[in-house]
């Protein structure tokens, strides 16, 4: 039987946020052009997004019953025993039927009690870290694991040097040639050609300040005759969608074609989420970066700072954002230099092959 037509079966973990889900699921995509005979199984935590999105993909998941530690003494702390003592028990039961050729972790509760569990029956493991300062769950299997594709440097202080290969984070196939796509962009969301586009995204739940900040500043931007796509989350929709199509912005729960979006804005402000990030390196447009000061290890300030210390992004904290914005946007705005530099200096930290870099280390593995 060829290589190609072998029957791999592959199991994948990852979840919580789509920055855990969507690179899993581009890694499953790459893995079954290779392969189309494998067999995929995903495991998440059975009450996140990832129950949705992953069927949705086209896939078959497992749910766990875990959640990660809250920072203050809540019942989910006093439960989390039981949960990782459940989910492990579970995690066994699934590697015991599936009998995976390779497990693959992406992050996330669910990924820390499979991929133990893989590792314990000798079952060959991959982990990629997509972010600049890894979770406390890839940390914890860094020694288990034989591979740990990551998308920043330096990353030897937190996991085994002689295991780590630099990939980048798996993006999406639609955003490698938006330049292509500006004026069917611009027409499919209805805006002027012409006038500068501002896209603002909080990620897929949405985030309360950047949405307050918007909601603030509508008046700021139209005077400076700024159209705007605001993506303010699901959570948000309710409270923010009065603004639709008032002084040229057009506001969405959830963009399904970010590719258009991307292609339509002129300036960006964003999160910064591995994920995020990552697409905006290969997007190469001006970015404002206001990373949420909610997650662990402040993983998302060490995300924007590794692109704001190459001149290749602008950051404003969420505590300064009532001081900074309008100076910073301004100063943004009136500088299409500063813009061309920007755009130019952040697209050359995309590294475009990741998806079928982080494939190829999976292969190898199999093949041995």
């Amino acid at each position: 039987m060829s290589k190609k037509n072998k029957a791999y079966k592959i199991i994948l973990s990852g979840g919580g946020t789509g920055g855990h889900i969507y690179p899993a699921i581009a890694i499953a995509n790459s893995l079954k052009d290779r392969f189309p005979n494998a067999e995929f199984l995903f495991v998440g935590a059975k009450d996140r997004m990832e129950m949705e999105k992953v069927p949705q993909a086209g896939y078959d998941i497992k749910g766990l019953w875990i959640s990660g530690l809250q920072r203050q003494l809540t019942l989910k702390n006093l439960l989390f025993p039981f949960k990782l003592i459940s989910s492990l028990w579970k995690a066994r039961q699934i590697v015991k039927t599936f009998k995976p050729d390779i497990a693959i972790g992406t992050g996330g509760f669910a990924s820390g009690p499979l991929l133990f569990v893989a590792a314990s029956k000798k079952v060959p493991c991959l982990i990629q870290e997509q972010n600049s300062f890894p979770g406390i769950t890839n940390k914890l299997l860094a020694k288990r694991v034989q591979k740990i594709c990551v998308a920043y440097d330096n990353l030897e202080r937190f996991f085994p040097k002689e295991k780590i290969i630099k990939t980048g984070n798996p993006v999406r196939e639609d955003l490698l040639n938006i330049d292509s796509k500006i004026v069917e962009a611009k027409d499919f969301f209805n805006l002027k050609h012409g006038k500068h586009t501002l896209l603002v995204l909080g990620g897929s739940l949405g985030a309360r300040n950047i949405n307050d900040l918007i909601e603030k500043e509508l008046d700021f931007l139209d005077t400076k005759n700024i159209q705007v796509i605001w993506q303010c989350g699901k959570l948000y929709y309710n409270q923010y969608k009065i603004y639709n199509n008032t002084k040229d912005v057009q506001v969405y729960p959830f963009l399904n074609n970010m590719d258009f979006a991307y292609a339509a804005a002129d300036i960006i402000i964003s999160r910064a989420g591995a994920s995020s990030v990552s697409e905006l390196c290969i997007v190469g447009k001006p970015v404002i970066f206001i990373p949420s000061p909610n997650v662990a290890e402040d993983h998302q300030t060490k995300n924007a700072m590794a692109i704001v210390e190459k001149q290749a992004a602008l950051l404003i904290q969420e505590e300064d954002l009532e001081v900074d914005f309008e100076n910073t946007f301004n100063q943004l705005i009136q500088s299409s230099e500063k813009q061309k530099e920007l755009g130019k200096n952040i697209k050359k930290l995309a590294l475009v092959n990741a998806t079928n870099d982080i494939t190829n280390e999976v292969v190898k593995l199999l093949e041995k």
